[in-house]
């Protein structure tokens, strides 16, 4: 059919009473179409950019550190950081069993060990995600500890610190190591035969404490990473004593 017979038909059925013809462009739907589509992907737009404003807006919290991912400058340190590595998981291994919180804290030890290990002969982008593991199995491993030393810890604050140990393992770590320190000292205070792993324990962890600190301070300075794995080591050590 033509477009004048169209026309002179529409012309005709507009005469009928009742009737009433819409003309019919085929350019209509396709200009409502894009309108639509032009409408719902702004809307999708803005929505995506208020989410990703809201989530750069989170507090410190929930950021994730910034780790740093010095060191291994040789190949000769990275050899030393990997084997000074190697302690964490014979200690995993020789940690009493005796429950089940025990049982979680040993294979703990065991991943910081493996963590480390990964970390420090690692190259490339996936170091700094390594890092990230590294710290995030340290913090684990208090929190692990915490459990195994004290089981009525308060749920709060274990909820708090699973929550927190993605975004914030050195907090994490800092807060379950003072409460293992607290219990340690009680313990030694009780028990005459805890004193003298409680000496050695405060010196690793006084030792470890400067090791890390000037591992941070003097980033090129090779061997003092593994100085301070093999000072947490032992201070890892001696709190197995509580365990037995």
């Amino acid at each position: 059919m033509s477009p004048q017979s169209v026309s002179k038909t529409s012309k005709s059925l507009e005469g009928l009473h009742g009737v009433h013809v819409v003309s019919h462009s085929p350019f209509a739907f396709e200009g409502i179409s894009q309108v639509s589509s032009f409408g719902s992907s702004d809307a999708g737009t803005k929505q995506s950019l208020f989410i990703e404003r809201v989530w750069q807006q989170r507090p410190p919290c929930l950021r994730p550190i910034h780790c740093c991912i010095h060191g291994d400058q040789s190949l000769l340190e990275t050899a030393a950081n990997v084997i000074t590595s190697l302690p964490f998981i014979f200690l995993g291994m020789q940690t009493p069993r005796k429950n089940l919180n025990m049982k979680v804290y040993a294979n703990s030890l065991i991943g910081v060990g493996v963590a480390s290990s990964l970390y420090h002969s690692s190259r490339g982008k996936l170091r700094k995600y390594l890092r990230w593991a590294d710290y995030t199995m340290i913090a684990t491993a208090t929190v692990c500890l915490s459990r195994a030393l004290r089981e009525e810890n308060p749920k709060f604050l274990m909820a708090a610190s699973a929550l927190a140990l993605p975004f914030q393992p050195l907090v994490v770590s800092a807060v379950h190591t003072g409460m293992m320190e607290v219990a340690f000292a009680k313990r030694a205070l009780k028990d005459p035969d805890l004193k003298t792993a409680h000496n050695v324990h405060k010196m690793s962890t006084l030792l470890g404490g400067a090791l890390f600190i000037a591992d941070d301070l003097f980033p090129e300075t090779p061997f003092i990473h593994a100085g301070w794995h093999l000072a947490a080591a032992i201070g890892v050590g001696t709190c197995n004593k509580l365990l037995q």
